[in-house]
């Protein structure tokens, strides 16, 4: 089974910068997306990143866009978010998921892994 573990969160002020790493074991070729997803306190979770692994296509939410960086390093099987000028708002729980399909939708993926908390003080 496609098991993932997301780490590199950590608590950083704002404007600075944090890497989020998605190790993913028993990768199936089948599981060709890999997804950023986050929650924050008394919210749903919502899209952040998605990436093809295969061609590197990437997609990101508006609210991420120009400050996030969705890559794959697929000797490592491991997908990275770089996320660079963090705001307060940034702060959640933030998931990687595997799924078959480049999407923006959760009920896509079908595999999860366990979150890692950013947060960004003011």
């Amino acid at each position: 089974e496609v098991q993932l573990q997301a780490s590199g969160g950590g608590l950083v002020q704002t404007g600075g910068s944090l890497r989020l790493s998605c190790t993913i074991s028993n990768y199936r070729y089948a599981d060709i997306a890999i997804a950023w997803f986050r929650q924050a306190p008394g919210k749903e979770r919502e899209p952040v990143s998605c990436i093809n692994r295969e061609d590197g296509s990437t997609k990101y939410a508006e609210s991420v866009k120009g400050r996030f960086t969705n890559s794959s390093d697929n000797t490592k099987n491991t997908v990275y978010l770089q996320m660079n000028t963090l705001k307060p708002e940034d702060t959640a729980v933030y998931y990687c998921a595997a799924g078959s399909l480049n999407s923006e939708y959760e009920a896509l993926y079908d595999h999860w892994g366990q979150g890692t908390l950013v947060t960004v003080s003011s």
